[in-house]
C-alpha cells in the first residue's frame, strides 16, 4: 500500500470509523442487559434472569440513546466510505485528504461522546463537521469529473 499514501490513510480512517460504528451495535446490547430493557420476550427468557424483574421494554431512552447514536453513525459513515472511495480516485494532494480524513473520525468520535451526554449545541456542531467533511470530497470528486456531464 506504500505506493498510494491517499489510499493507505483513507483505508485507515475509513476502518477505524467502521469499527467505531461496528461498536455502537454490543453497547447497544449492554444498555439493555444493564437497564434491563430488552426488546423481545425472547431475551427476557435468555436473560436469565428472574421474569418478574424483567420486561420487554422497548422505548428505555437510555437503550434508546445509544440506538439512534448507531443510526446516526450509519447515516454518516457509509456515504464517507463510498465517497471516499471515488475522492481517493481522482488523486487528491494528500495532505488535503488526509485532513479530510482526521477530521471526518475525529467529528465522529466526538460526536458519540457529545450524544450519549446529551451534548448540544457540540453534536450538532461535530455533526455538521462531519457532513461538511463528506460533501467536501464529494464536491471535488463531480468537479474532477465534469468532464463527463
Amino acid at each position: 500500500m506504500k505506493e498510494n499514501d491517499v489510499f493507505s490513510s483513507f483505508a485507515f480512517y475509513a476502518t477505524a470509523s467502521l469499527v467505531k460504528m461496528m461498536i455502537m451495535a454490543p453497547l447497544t446490547s449492554r444498555q439493555r442487559h444493564n437497564k434491563r430493557a430488552y426488546q423481545n420476550p425472547e431475551d427476557v427468557v435468555a436473560s436469565k434472569l428472574d421474569p418478574s424483574e424483567v420486561k420487554v421494554n422497548e422505548q428505555d431512552q437510555d437503550v434508546q440513546r445509544v440506538k439512534r447514536n448507531h443510526l446516526n453513525d450509519l447515516e454518516n459513515i457509509i456515504p464517507f466510505v463510498l465517497v471516499g472511495m471515488f475522492y481517493i480516485a481522482i488523486m487528491p494532494n494528500l495532505d488535503v485528504a488526509r485532513w479530510h480524513f482526521r477530521i471526518f473520525f475525529a467529528s465522529r468520535i466526538l460526536h458519540t461522546i457529545a450524544y450519549q451526554k446529551g451534548k448540544q449545541p457540540a453534536r450538532g456542531i461535530m455533526y455538521l463537521i462531519g457532513a461538511v467533511t463528506t460533501t467536501s470530497m464529494a464536491v471535488q470528486v463531480l468537479r474532477a469529473l465534469k468532464q463527463f456531464w
